[in-house]
């Protein structure tokens, strides 16, 4: 069995983790491990420079949680951190008070700048990084090209990291732009993932600057459409607000209603032209699946808050279950 996720970083993470341990017990390899194929298409619109190092937020939270090393509580960063360096910076009067690095976490990013200098693209790096850590899935940024992505406000235009960060998506924004998209290519083996896929599964990560940047980058959108198997969704919205993060402002800020069904209805089902065959509400929006299986669409609701990794399992088994693919 070979399945793709689209991911974002922690709900995108944990739902990763989630479905390989539905696929370990389901799909044993008699190692440990299983005979099931997954392979993570990660949204690197969030990276950027710093302090001269590249960081990659998304993919080194995919990393850390996979890899059994996440701080738990946060979701994201190294457990058993530091931040020697960061306070250090500060008395030379450097670094950024809102975005601090940790000791630990800065050594992937050095780690990852040397090699990225020495001419290695993203995803040969990426691949490199992931052997540390023994990931149980190959681990892709969608693109080997630098793509950030900024956002448009009344104080000018911030960096995603900066506005969702030092803001908290407070300043209103007027709109999103994913710098180098245009001209980014996916990464080797992106596109072959998808087209390989007995299903494609699209997890709880935000719609509008994860997801929705992986789908930018040309080429994928389409390859998406043309898969053969199956693209199933999991609303990240419960209840009419976001499960974390702040993505009812990304939302707002493209037109789009803080809703399960309209995010849905924003993907769009591919026999119309967009890119699910399924989507799988919470329990809480019921009426949500309701109102789109009445439009025509695979729908369905179960519990999908993934308070630990059983029940990102059994998120995971709803979501495959819902196409008849689960194991």
């Amino acid at each position: 069995m070979r399945i793709t996720v689209l991911s974002g970083g922690v709900g995108g993470a944990r739902f990763t983790r989630g479905l390989l341990r539905l696929l370990r017990e389901r799909l044993p390899d008699g190692d440990g491990g299983t005979r099931a194929r997954v392979t993570v298409v990660a949204n690197t619109g969030d990276d950027l420079w710093l302090h001269g190092v590249r960081v990659c937020p998304d993919l080194d939270t995919l990393m850390y949680t996979l890899g059994g090393a996440v701080h738990e509580e946060q979701g994201w960063g190294r457990r058993e951190e530091s931040r020697r360096v960061s306070r250090d910076l500060a008395a030379y009067g450097l670094g950024w008070e809102w975005f601090t690095l940790g000791d630990l976490d800065l050594a992937t990013h050095l780690a990852r700048t040397e090699l990225l200098r020495r001419g290695e693209p993203l995803s040969a790096v990426t691949r490199r990084l992931a052997r540390r850590w023994s990931l149980p899935v190959e681990l892709l940024p969608m693109t080997d090209d630098e793509v950030e992505t900024h956002v448009v406000t009344d104080e000018g235009t911030l960096h995603f990291e900066e506005w969702w960060v030092r803001h908290r998506a407070a300043l209103p924004a007027r709109g999103f732009l994913q710098a180098g998209v245009e001209g980014a290519s996916p990464a080797p083996g992106v596109l072959e993932a998808l087209a390989g896929a007995d299903v494609v599964l699209v997890p709880p990560s935000n719609p509008v600057v994860s997801v929705g940047t992986i789908l930018g980058v040309p080429g994928v959108r389409d390859a998406l459409r043309a898969a053969p198997g199956p693209v199933v969704g999991v609303s990240p919205i419960v209840g009419g607000a976001p499960v974390r993060g702040m993505a009812d402002a990304c939302l707002t800020a493209i037109g789009v209603a803080t809703d399960a069904a309209a995010v849905a209805e924003h993907y769009g089902r591919r026999v119309d032209g967009g890119v699910l065959d399924a989507w799988l509400v919470d329990d809480a929006d019921a009426p949500a699946a309701r109102h789109l299986s009445e439009a025509g669409w695979t729908a369905a609701a179960a519990p999908t808050l993934m308070t630990d990794e059983d029940a990102a399992a059994r998120v995971a088994a709803a979501a495959l279950d819902l196409v008849g693919r689960a194991p």
